[in-house]
């Protein structure tokens, strides 16, 4: 993925968090759906970020930024632990 994928990417889960909030505010999902699939909207974000910078340090030291890959969402969650 290039990165003008990943912001592409970045900006569909944005826009998908958005219609959710809108969803559950007119009452057409319940909150524990909303619960459960931001979280998972939240995972997709942190690993879309993540390989974004990714790229961009790897441009930073002369490497090539096609090398990088997303990391699985139980690394890129598990970073601070």
């Amino acid at each position: 993925m290039d990165d003008k994928t990943v912001l592409s990417r970045i900006h569909g889960l944005v826009d998908e968090e958005h219609k959710l909030r809108e969803q559950l505010g007119k009452g057409e999902i319940s909150s524990s759906e909303e619960h459960a699939r931001l979280k998972d909207l939240e995972e997709a974000l942190d690993q879309c970020w993540d390989l974004l910078r990714r790229r961009r340090a790897a441009r930073e030291v002369g490497n090539n930024p096609d090398a990088e890959q997303a990391h699985s969402v139980g690394e890129v969650e598990g970073y601070l632990q």
